[in-house]
């Protein structure tokens, strides 16, 4: 169950790949470098699996407390079962909606659920912004060029993957291209001392390791079919798509990298 619009990703086993693919270190760095202090009441929006959420919980110690805020009920519940301590809580709620019985939070995480919101991502931003403390931090974060970069890649199945991107974004609100656009969201809503760092989040050469074939296996397996695209560049259809992406990635001379923006800024009025 959902209590929001179809989410590309949707799967029995998605709270498995969330789980598998957030790596401590990249969520650690980023969160102290947006700002994420002890004492601090943060909410995290989009939670998903509650890993994230139960990070920020242990960098908000002492006195702090996480909130994670996600539109799957599926999820929030392996949150809860999976991710308890001190100061952490779930709840299953539409981010479109006003979400202001929540409280006042000094912290507001948005990591990898913009993407996801095309149509509506200045509006999500907007929405939370009110949630936040005067003074209080946004820190928004996602991919840019999402899916879209391989080198050594056959043509149809480059030609295929734009295809399919291409779709996603025109039918189910999805955007490869939101990273560049998180600057704007907060500089249009007045924010202030805004910062951005950019750097590599899929960085993939050599031998492919156990995590990133099964998060890119899940993608194609779960977000390609969830598409209806018709894969009319291959006979065999999506079975025949899949195998020669399968066959692509495992090549150690393939080489895929994704740019993740992260940008933080400050709510004025104090």
């Amino acid at each position: 169950m959902t209590v929001q619009a179809n989410y590309i990703m949707e799967h029995v086993d998605e709270a498995l790949r969330l789980d598998m693919k957030t790596d401590r270190e990249a969520v650690e760095k980023q969160a102290v470098w947006a700002g994420l202090v002890p004492g601090m009441r943060v909410a995290d929006i989009g939670c998903g699996s509650g890993k994230t959420t139960s990070m920020l919980n242990e960098l908000c110690q002492p006195f702090g407390q996480a909130v994670g805020v996600d539109g799957s009920l599926e999820r929030i519940k392996h949150a809860q079962d999976t991710y308890k301590a001190s100061g952490l809580s779930y709840c299953c709620r539409d981010f479109y909606e006003p979400l202001d019985d929540l409280g006042l939070f000094d912290f507001i995480w948005v990591r990898f659920v913009l993407e996801y919101h095309r149509e509506k991502a200045f509006d999500i931003v907007q929405n939370l912004s009110r949630i936040l403390k005067p003074g209080g931090t946004l820190c928004l974060i996602d991919l840019d060029y999402n899916c879209l970069t391989h080198a050594g890649i056959p043509m149809r199945l480059e030609k295929a993957i734009a295809n399919i991107t291409k779709k996603l974004e025109l039918e189910a609100d999805f955007d490869p291209y939101m990273g560049r656009k998180l600057y704007s969201f907060l500089y249009d809503l007045d924010f202030q001392d805004i910062a951005v760092d950019l750097s590599a989040h899929h960085l993939i050469s050599g031998k492919l390791n156990e995590i990133d074939a099964y998060n890119w296996n899940q993608k194609v397996q779960v977000a390609a079919k969830n598409s209806n695209y018709s894969f009319s560049e291959y006979e065999g259809g999506f079975g025949e798509f899949v195998n020669e992406f399968q066959t692509f990635f495992a090549d150690p001379r393939r080489f895929t990298y994704t740019p993740l923006l992260c940008v933080r800024g400050v709510k004025p009025g104090i």
